[in-house]
């Protein structure tokens, strides 16, 4: 378990705290099933272990890990059970997210979006991955947005902080990569035209795609370990 040292301002702390653990179970640097060390998470964040516990907490409450008795807190591990699960709901909500968002999106939101595609492009170019996923986020949230609901709102975040890892893995495998950046470019038509029926249907597919992607992942992993 790996990460740069980094210093944190102290308002908000537990807060930033949070994001930095987020953004290391989400792209594997703790990996699922992993116990997170507090003695080893303090010294690499520079920070007491107050804030971190507080940290912890709110990502139990994301569903990212687990607070296991006599155990501590548990990176979470998704079963294909859950895998299947989670997604089928996550297809749609982002459905209906991109359906609404396409009756109802302002010029100036479809303008950051398109702003955004722009940049995620251009980490795409550079095969950087941790910032197009973390662009790639942030038009999907964009999206939700635009969608105005707040209940749908809520409820999408909570789903899609427990696939977000496996979300960020699925473009790890080059030409998996590219499919995804296509379905994105016809989200960007679609909701440019303002067309409802397209945007969820993209949507939907991009998400069983990704859905597709995991399973095949997960199959080889536990291929690999059972000849092992």
């Amino acid at each position: 378990m790996t990460a740069e040292v980094i210093s944190i301002p102290r308002a908000a702390l537990h807060e930033q705290v949070a994001q930095r653990l987020r953004q290391m179970l989400v792209e594997g640097r703790i990996a699922p099933g992993a116990k997170l060390n507090e003695r080893e998470l303090s010294e690499l964040l520079h920070v007491s272990r107050t804030p971190l516990r507080e940290a912890i907490k709110m990502l139990a409450a994301e569903g990212l890990v687990e607070l296991v008795p006599n155990r501590g807190a548990i990176a979470v591990s998704l079963t294909e059970a859950d895998i299947l699960d989670t997604f089928e709901v996550m297809a749609g909500l982002e459905g209906l997210s991109g359906e609404l968002a396409a009756q109802r999106i302002t010029d100036a939101e479809l303008a950051e979006i398109r702003a955004m595609q722009f940049e995620m492009m251009a980490a795409y170019t550079r095969r950087d991955l941790s910032t197009y996923y973390a662009i790639n986020a942030r038009i999907h949230r964009a999206i939700n947005a635009a969608a105005r609901n707040p209940v749908l709102s809520t409820v999408y975040d909570q789903v899609n902080a427990r696939l977000q890892a496996l979300r960020f893995r699925s473009n790890q495998d080059g030409e998996k990569w590219k499919a995804a950046v296509q379905e994105h470019e016809k989200m960007i038509e679609a909701l440019s035209a303002r067309d409802a029926g397209a945007m969820r249907q993209v949507l939907v597919a991009h998400l069983h795609n990704k859905r597709d992607v995991v399973l095949e992942q997960l199959r080889e992993a536990g291929a690999q370990g059972n000849a092992a």
